[in-house]
């Protein structure tokens, strides 16, 4: 297998079968040197594989510190054959290291053209390339290859050495018959060779060499090693460092590192803790029936037999040794769920899949960052652990809190998940909570493995969550050219508790605020801060800056909004109709009587203006006339005025738009609004009122059904309703529920 003193083994990525049949291999051999596929660079961290705190799934992450986003990982499960390999050797004290081509150089390469495939492959070849082992399954009747390897090598009992021989001779076969010309695997392969060479010169005498089958034909040879030199020779590399981080089963059924993913990890760590002995069919189909008893399903132990005899039929039936998942799956969806494949979801998720969650050491070197995060992770308990402990979410490593700010331990949680999103990691998305109460707040959360390079890369910023955040608060505030994105980003701040940035956010609002002659720029940026000075106190924040900001913001839409609103068209009146009710929304929210009493003198100026767009004068009526700023007579006075005869149909259809914006219930209370209305669109000239039926259609179709359902009763029965529907009072029914309420209401009758 392999030159004199080097013993190949090719193996399947996380292929339980092969790390069976590995060990027994390796236990047959004894080496005095163990080479991997893998990261050099990682070499320096196999020590922690033996620590007590290691749990896999784990992942070996490489990045450039100097360019983050530059990352690999590499995933290892407890059935995977380069994991048990490693421990294998580190127990024995056996010299074990990694041979793959250095992802530093790898990294390097990503981006030239000269390590690309050149020419363009056929169908055919490009299937290959993304499974190689599709051809050979093809040959032996399977039309999946991964189905084919589970047969042949992962669900075989016996664990005798042959099996390597056998693929290596199918691999060679393979390769000749469609050879991959592939640049960067040219050079992983040459990277390996002269590892091998290496260790012979060490003095090794009987090397073993774990990595996947594809690759173990261009390892027999290891005549020439001028050639790979030569090929390896001068090529660029970054600096790269390495750590452990945790895994999940859920993550190993995708492809990442070296492009091995599983379809079936649950399964197959069920088959490597089940090891060479006890019923495969039986043991599966209990975990089965105990998964469907947790959810309140039916699951019997007559099912259990049942369904472990119909799969060992169905195996008998398609000439295989035994079971493999496809007929138990088939057995359990005939004789568990009869039939219906929505239990075989859960069963897909949490079995065959798995929620499997590894763990790895705290003293694992890492990025100060990282560790800080890892840190308030554990103190805070929003591990992956604790998420799934908690798990109300459809993902399995996915939960949804709800956090009380009252007190300490949830008001802590919202910092640091207000501080992630500011660095642009959204472990946490804020959700709709379900009390109205300003003390709540609801959280998605979800730790994607793609969050620890973001972390790498925020190191720039601080060695700590907090001091990262707020340093790049200020950064962004200093950067920041409108004042909506100021306020935004403070509102941000002081949700994060940055105690050290709000400061210097305050002033930088205070002076753009002071310079910005922008109108629409001003109101977009009063309602975060409103929002602040009206909660700030839930999270303890002291909003006296904010508030006079918010003060002096006030005042210059009030004086700047008139000329502002002056000659717009109708897109632009649109346009600013939204800036004006979330203006009037924030102005309400503060409950400050004088900037109220501002506010509504500035919207009466509005209103009176005669060169105002329909739809502004029409909304600024309505806020008066909800604010009780004159009596039901004016507003019906100028409700008159604006659907008079003398104006033009389209400016009447607009302020009537503005007027009834996102509420009819005026129409339904003031029967003289309703008069003026009716009256209006009965004067219509037919030609004119087919022109505006779209522009009142629209306005009435922003009501609640419930109002358009009145409403449409006004139209047919007037403001009475018919005799017919009318109910006369009777005392002797009313009676009866008087009993009951006197109960509701702890009274005696």
């Amino acid at each position: 297998m392999g030159s004199e003193g080097v013993h190949l083994f090719g193996i399947r990525h996380h292929g339980v079968g092969s790390a069976r049949s590995l060990l027994a291999a390796l236990e047959s051999l004894q080496p005095d040197a163990l080479l991997i596929e893998g990261p050099p660079e990682g070499d320096a961290l196999l020590p922690y594989v033996l620590h007590p705190a290691m749990q896999p799934p784990v992942a070996l992450l490489i990045y450039a510190p100097d360019q983050p986003r530059c990352a690999a990982f590499y995933p290892f499960a407890i059935f995977s054959p380069e994991w048990q390999a490693l421990r294998y050797g580190l127990q024995r004290g056996i010299p074990t290291r990694f041979i793959d081509l250095p992802q530093a150089i790898r990294f390097a390469l990503a981006e030239s053209d000269e390590y690309q495939p050149q020419a363009e492959l056929t169908p055919e070849l490009s299937r290959l390339r993304a499974d190689p082992l599709s051809e050979l399954a093809r040959i032996a009747g399977y039309d999946d290859s991964e189905r084919w390897w589970n047969d042949l090598v992962e669900q075989r009992r016996a664990t005798d050495s042959d099996i390597f021989t056998g693929i290596l001779e199918a691999m060679q076969a393979l390769r000749a018959t469609f050879p991959l010309d592939e640049p960067i695997e040219a050079l992983r392969e040459a990277h390996m060779r002269q590892s091998i060479r290496a260790a012979l010169k060490e003095g090794f005498q009987r090397i073993a060499v774990v990595c996947g089958a594809w690759h173990t034909p261009a390892l027999t040879d290891l005549s020439d090693a001028k050639a790979d030199a030569a090929l390896l020779k001068g090529l660029p590399k970054l600096k790269v460092s390495a750590t452990w981080i945790p895994w999940t089963y859920g993550r190993l059924t995708m492809e990442s590192g070296y492009g091995a993913g599983i379809r079936s990890p649950g399964w197959y760590d069920f088959l490597w803790r089940t090891g060479d002995t006890g019923d495969v069919a039986l043991g599966w189909l209990t975990h089965v029936a105990h998964l469907l008893r947790a959810e309140q399903l039916d699951a019997s132990t007559a099912q259990v037999i049942d369904a472990a005899r119909m799969a060992e039929a169905l195996a008998a039936l398609r000439e295989r040794a035994m079971p493999s998942l496809e007929e138990l799956n088939e057995a359990t969806q005939a004789v568990f769920c009869m039939g219906s494949n929505v239990p075989m979801r859960l069963i897909w998720r949490k079995l065959i899949v798995g929620d499997e969650i590894g763990d790895a050491p705290d003293d694992v070197p890492a990025v100060p960052l990282l560790q800080d995060f890892q840190r308030e992770q554990r103190r805070l308990r929003l591990t992956e652990r604790d998420i799934a402990k908690r798990n109300a979410a459809r993902s399995p490593h996915a939960a949804n809190l709800e956090l009380d700010l009252r007190e300490a331990l949830d008001l802590e949680r919202s910092r640091l998940l207000h501080r992630l999103n500011m660095l642009d990691i959204p472990f946490g998305k804020l959700m709709q909570a379900r009390s109205k109460g300003t003390f709540k707040e609801a959280w998605r959360v979800e730790w994607q493995p793609e969050f620890a390079i973001a972390l790498i890369e925020a190191s720039q910023w601080g060695t700590t969550i907090e001091s990262a955040a707020t340093a790049y608060a200020r950064d962004a505030a200093d950067s920041a050219s409108d004042l909506p994105t100021l306020t935004e980003l403070l509102e941000s701040a002081l949700l994060a508790a940055l105690d050290d940035a709000i400061a210097h956010l305050v002033r930088a609002v205070r002076d753009l605020a002071a310079l910005a002659s922008d109108i629409v720029h001003l109101m977009g940026a009063l309602p975060p801060l409103v929002r602040i000075v009206r909660y700030g106190d839930v999270r303890g924040t002291d909003a006296t800056l904010v508030q006079m900001v918010v003060q002096s913001l006030v005042a210059r839409i009030c004086i700047g909004l008139p000329s502002a609103c002056a000659s717009l068209d109708d897109e632009a009146a649109a346009e600013m109709l939204k800036h004006l009710n979330s203006t009037h929304a924030a102005i309400n929210l503060l409950a400050d009587e004088s900037l109220q009493a501002e506010w509504q003198a500035t919207l009466l100026r509005l209103a009176d203006a005669p060169t105002l767009h329909g739809l502004l004068s029409g909304r600024c009526a309505r806020i008066l006339h909800d604010a009780e700023a004159w009596d039901a007579l004016e507003t019906a006075r100028r409700l008159g005025l604006a659907l008079s005869v003398g104006n033009a149909p389209e400016k009447a259809a607009a302020w009537l738009e503005g007027f009834l914006s996102g509420s009819g219930e005026v129409l339904l209370h003031d029967l003289r609004l309703w008069q003026a209305v009716d009256s209006w669109l009965c004067s219509l000239r037919p030609e004119a009122f087919q022109a505006l039926l779209p522009l009142v259609r629209r306005t009435f179709a922003t009501f609640s059904a419930p109002e358009r359902q009145r409403l449409a009763d006004r139209v047919l029965y007037g403001t009475s309703r018919p005799t017919g529907q009318r109910t006369a009072f009777d005392p002797e029914q009313a009676s009866k529920v008087l009993p009951t309420l006197a109960r509701l209401l702890g009274k005696r009758l």
